[in-house]
């Protein structure tokens, strides 16, 4: 056989293999494969979304984190007993110099004495 003759062949089998019925024949394989890009495009902007909600839950996760750090600093420098005194001095109040009195209910007192 010549060169031209095998060529022939090549290019009728080709037609064979690509051929109305063998195109028919095979819908639902390219159907399927249709559907597997579909699944597997969607899974990638599915991941995308995915990793996008992830970094914004953490950056505001790290935001909070520096927010509380930052009050709970301020608490804690607002609660120091110099800064209370400050805080309270205009309304008239002043820090205690002497200890506090203690002051005992005298008509308890009797009542515990006379019940021994």
């Amino acid at each position: 056989m010549s060169e031209q003759a095998q060529n022939q062949e090549l290019k009728i089998e080709w037609k064979n293999f690509l051929s109305h019925a063998w195109i028919v024949k095979n819908i639902p394989f390219f159907l399927f494969l249709a559907a597997l890009a579909v699944i597997y495009i969607y899974n990638g902007h599915y991941a995308d979304k995915t990793i996008r909600n992830i970094n914004k839950a953490t950056s505001d996760l790290k935001e909070l984190q520096y927010e509380y750090k930052t009050l709970k600093s301020e608490v804690m420098f607002r609660s120091k007993q110099s800064e209370l005194a400050k805080a309270v001095e205009p309304f008239g109040l002043k820090e205690l110099t002497v200890p506090p009195i203690v002051l005992v209910d005298s008509l308890s007192e009797k009542e515990v004495v006379s019940a021994k």
